[in-house]
């Protein structure tokens, strides 16, 4: 669509996908529109994924601050050399066995993690090996931050954040299967919205694009040559049902200058663009108008 905003494309895709969604949906429940819309940096910490099931209740929270510099010892390293604690509540599975915790640390074991530490909010007291080795007014700052009580469980992720995040998110979803807690008959919907720009390549220390190098920065030019790169965030968006994408999204860079210098920030020079993406550069400079849009797809749809 031609001369439109983010808002105006959501508006137009909204009520084709909830009606989708109502008239096939065999009766179950829809979110209504206006979807939800969540910023990527929360999606990622609260979900652990930038396409959040949100029929699962568990929220994920930081709890970085509890572990650093306390008594146990495995993590507050980790702290020191720039890792985060991400905290997965287990709602009511204090009670749960032994054998079941044991279970789900050799589920993370197979999966790449070194272990799945947590703590039992047991009526009697805090329990688990992490509870002995932490300060009790830590294991309390952790309950209050994750929004725990009596009788709930939480598990711990202790990485850089992006890793962090994506085993955080492995585990919350392992969490709500095995504790039946997805909402059931519903298809959730929600926008993921405020992806950033660009991001760190931590192995050449170079800044890269993030996601779609086309879209238009938010605070366009005035954003590139005036803000921290990976600060800068794009109108880019997804559209997310249930856990799954059904479709990327963007408000598309249309202006040459903007572009050429987008791409100078990420390492390609204006011959670079000129070479590899001229017709787009000509179209530009002839007048294309601002654009934007998504398609969701009839296969993730159906699927």
């Amino acid at each position: 669509m031609s001369y439109v905003t983010q808002d105006d494309v959501f508006a137009a895709i909204e009520p084709v996908l909830e009606g989708v969604f109502r008239q096939f949906g065999g009766g179950r429940a829809v979110t209504p529109a206006p979807f939800p819309r969540i910023p990527y940096a929360e999606s990622l910490l609260k979900y652990g994924s930038d396409k959040p099931d949100l029929r699962n209740p568990i929220v994920i929270a930081d709890v970085t601050e509890p572990f650093r510099g306390s008594g146990f010892g495995l993590f507050a390293k980790l702290v020191d050399k720039g890792a985060v604690v991400r905290a997965i509540p287990a709602p009511g599975a204090a009670g749960q066995p032994r054998s079941w915790f044991d279970k789900l640390n050799d589920w993370a074991r197979e999966n790449g993690a070194g272990g799945l530490g947590y703590i039992q909010f047991a009526e009697e007291g805090p329990k688990g090996p992490i509870a002995k080795n932490l300060e009790p007014e830590r294991v309390a700052a952790i309950k209050a931050a994750a929004g725990l009580k009596d009788g709930d469980a939480v598990f711990f992720a202790c990485d850089k954040e992006l890793p962090a995040a994506k085993f955080a998110g492995a585990v919350r979803t392992k969490v709500g299967n095995e504790l039946d807690l997805l909402e059931k008959d519903v298809f959730k919907f929600c926008w993921t919205v405020d992806f950033p720009m660009y991001e760190l390549n931590e192995e050449s220390g170079q800044i890269d694009f993030s996601h779609n190098p086309f879209s238009m920065p938010q605070g366009g030019m005035d954003a590139l040559e005036t803000m921290n790169p990976l600060d800068i965030k794009a109108y880019q968006y997804d559209i997310v049902c249930n856990g799954v994408e059904l479709s990327s999204g963007a408000i598309r860079n249309h202006r040459a200058d903007i572009m050429i210098k987008a791409f100078g920030i990420a390492g390609y020079g204006p011959e670079v663009v000129e070479e590899k993406f001229g017709g787009m550069l000509n179209a530009f400079r002839y007048g294309a108008p601002p654009h934007g849009g998504s398609a969701p797809g009839g296969d993730r749809i159906v699927m």
